[in-house]
């Protein structure tokens, strides 16, 4: 089983959105981390970038494939996690924590009303 914390909000396409206030930090699930396999490079945005609800902000790409990243919000880029650059296997050993990857100042709250919950989102990846 997969964890899937119930402090986030998560995409059909397996990134997830956490927030506090007006920032909200974005990552891939757990799942995700495990479907792709060993990450070896993350391509990530650059602070002061716009990111669009739905739109590809990124790319991960492991041994298994390469995938495009999509925002879960739309809003400013205020921090990019460039551990990633160095070290992209923090995706897979801690896709909730040291694996984040940026933190959106969000633009409008209300499309986290969009997102599945963690319930919701536990069923479809079983």
């Amino acid at each position: 089983m997969f964890e899937v914390p119930e402090d986030r909000k998560y995409m059909e396409s397996h990134e997830y959105a956490t927030t506090d206030g007006d920032t909200a930090t974005v990552g891939i699930s757990d799942f995700a981390q495990d479907e792709l396999g060993d990450v070896v490079f993350v391509e990530l945005p650059q602070t002061g970038d716009e990111v669009s609800q739905d739109a590809d902000f990124g790319v991960v790409e492991s041994i298994k494939a390469v995938s495009d990243l999509y925002a879960p919000v739309s809003g400013t880029v205020t921090a990019v996690n460039e551990e990633l650059f160095d070290r992209p296997e923090l995706v897979n050993e801690d896709p909730y924590g040291d694996g984040w990857m940026l933190e959106i100042d969000v633009a409008d709250e209300g499309e986290f009303d969009d997102l599945l919950s963690a319930d919701e989102y536990r069923e479809q990846t079983e």
